[in-house]
């Protein structure tokens, strides 16, 4: 086993490889951990420069998100905003008092300089209770491609295992094969200098 690790430690096309594909995945893992620390710790209050990022958790939206998507927004005054834009915004009314919601804009109406909004989920009978133009937090501008589909692997248990929890599994063994690999040619080199001076 020790012999096919050091062949492949010393082949340096697989090395270079391994070495991409390990840098990659560290940044990755990364990212997904700041979107979910920022979204955790600031509960989707922050905002960088107006734009925020947004994690969809129903079906309302489908098909155009779906649960796991990680969206971005931009803050947008409301006088800008149009009927078929995508929009975020904190719920003030019951049924979704507190919540955060993405639902597309379906009226807007304008009063002495205040707008109102209707807004629907796409696959929802009913519209949303009405709502104020200081409610939103922003339009909908994209959808990360890449993010989404690997918040979509961690919700899945079976996708998480081969997707995450194996790669992972294979870095630290890696990591571990590395060092068992420095301490034994540094024991080899040990060795040998002790050799040649008993030679001597």
């Amino acid at each position: 086993m020790l012999e096919l690790i050091n062949k492949i430690k010393e082949n340096k096309a697989l090395r270079t490889i391994g070495n991409i594909l390990y840098y990659m995945l560290f940044v990755i893992i990364i990212l997904i951990l700041l979107v979910v620390i920022i979204q955790r710790v600031s509960k989707n209050t922050l905002s960088l420069a107006g734009y925020r990022i947004f994690n969809i958790v129903s079906g309302s939206m489908m098909p155009d998100y779906e649960i796991g998507d990680i969206l971005i927004s931009r803050e947008i005054d409301a006088k800008d905003v149009k009927i078929g834009d995508d929009v975020v915004y904190i719920g003030k009314k019951i049924p979704l008092q507190g919540m955060i919601v993405t639902h597309r804009v379906i009226e807007k109406k304008e009063e002495n300089g205040i707008y109102t909004f209707r807004t629907k989920g796409i696959a929802n009978e009913e519209s949303d209770p009405t709502i104020n133009g200081d409610q939103i937090y922003g339009k909908i501008i994209y959808k990360v491609q890449t993010l989404s589909f690997i918040s979509k692997i961690i919700n899945n248990l079976y996708a998480f295992y081969f997707f995450i929890f194996v790669p992972l599994s294979i870095i630290i063994i890696k990591k571990i094969t590395d060092i068992v690999y420095c301490i034994k040619h540094k024991d080899d080199e040990n060795e040998e200098e002790n050799k040649d001076k008993k030679d001597e």
